[in-house]
């Protein structure tokens, strides 16, 4: 690991007080922005279930969890719990996690923007799609990417 500083782009309070709970009301009621979940994870200091909207997205019959924003509080906590669960309107699934090497994430990053750029593709500051694989690479290491495994 470097010593370079983490990349973590902070929500405002909108997001925090409007937007993420709002989305999270929409997801529990079945009305999910195109396959957004709720993630529960256990607070790495507190112990308790600490819950964020995510994008959940399957790829090559995989399924990851990329965080646009960086360094988040979700990330800090899933690293600590290596487990987590995806709430929806069917269910609640727990699972395991094993976060992606850099080397191994242009794939996921770039499928990622295809399927969720119109909603958080400000956070990925100028980086599409399209975006050529060394324009990608050099980012990669401010974008945690964790792919979802079957609960132990």
């Amino acid at each position: 690991m470097t010593d370079a500083p983490r990349r973590y782009l902070k929500p405002g309070g909108f997001t925090n007080r409007v937007f993420n709970p709002f989305v999270a009301w929409l997801v529990r009621r079945g009305v999910g922005l195109k396959g957004a979940a709720i993630l529960e994870v256990r607070g790495r200091k507190s112990g308790e279930p600490r819950t964020t909207p995510v994008n959940p997205l399957p790829l090559d019959g995989e399924r990851y969890l990329l965080a646009p924003r960086g360094e988040t509080e979700w990330v800090r906590n899933i690293r600590v719990a290596g487990r987590a669960a995806l709430i929806t309107r069917r269910g609640r699934t727990e699972f395991a996690v094993v976060e992606v090497p850099d080397a191994e994430k242009l794939p996921v990053i770039r499928a990622y923007l295809k399927e969720w750029a119109w909603e958080v593709g400000a956070f990925f500051e100028g980086l599409s799609a399209d975006s050529s694989d060394k324009e990608v690479a050099a980012v990669a290491s401010g974008f945690p990417v964790f792919r979802i495994l079957p609960a132990d």
